[in-house]
């Protein structure tokens, strides 16, 4: 590479503060789901359904766009 190239290149960082409180309430939102699954009994219906939901909300759709949008 040449001086002029190294001149032009800039880097920049592509994620904002949006992008790291989306990304913290994701995992806010995976730690939640973990809790209550621990905290519920076996066959609840906070053990069975909310906990899963919660959990594939975070790992499906937060953690993603947190990710993905600029």
């Amino acid at each position: 590479m040449t001086k002029e190239n190294k001149k032009n290149i800039q880097l920049t960082w592509p994620y904002k503060r949006k992008n790291y409180v989306l990304f913290g309430v994701g995992v806010f939102v995976i730690i939640m789901g973990y809790l209550i699954m621990y905290l519920g009994e076996v066959d609840s219906f906070q053990s069975l359904v909310i906990s899963p939901l919660l959990l594939l909300f975070g790992y499906l759709v937060l953690i993603p766009i947190a990710l993905l949008k600029k």
